[in-house]
């Protein structure tokens, strides 16, 4: 069936194709994230063990989110590493970096979630996307308290 919710295919697709940007951002930091709580050691291990699972279960909660809002635009989400490996501005690493570098890549994982999302805006407001504008900004406000929190760690 065709789609028909008041938007143009062609800013559909521009949306989603924003969207896919969000959504492997979210993935690769889901990722790294839950691979530091796996591996931080050092005196705060248990407070950014936890504080580490807490982020990425969010993120894997918004993960889905993303996703959805995709398929519901009419278009495929992408499921593959490869896909967020081409998409996502945010990089794997290699080996396991020091409690004190997880928190600074991780601040800059969800500084940069946070630019992708804002780059999104533009394509959801000119085609009056509520939906799209309400799911960036959540994604936004969470990342952006996210990074201030790990920040603050870091004195």
């Amino acid at each position: 069936m065709e789609i028909d919710i008041g938007i143009a295919e062609d800013q559909r697709k521009e949306i989603a194709e924003g969207l896919s940007r969000v959504l492997a951002d979210t993935y690769t930091l889901y990722l790294k994230t839950h691979n530091y709580h796996w591996n931080v050691t050092g005196p705060l291990f248990n407070t950014l063990h936890l504080m580490f699972e807490a982020q990425y279960n969010e993120l894997a909660l918004a993960v889905d989110e993303v996703a959805e809002r995709i398929r519901a635009l009419g278009f495929p989400a992408p499921g593959t590493y490869a896909a967020y490996a081409q998409l996502s501005a945010i990089k794997e690493e290699e080996g396991v970096p020091a409690a004190e570098q997880m928190i600074k890549n991780l601040v800059e994982g969800h500084e940069t979630l946070v630019r992708t999302a804002r780059s999104v805006f533009p394509a959801a407001d000119d085609a009056n996307d509520e939906p799209t504008a309400d799911l960036l900004t959540q994604r936004m406000q969470s990342s952006e308290k996210t990074a201030w929190m790990l920040r603050s760690m870091l004195g």
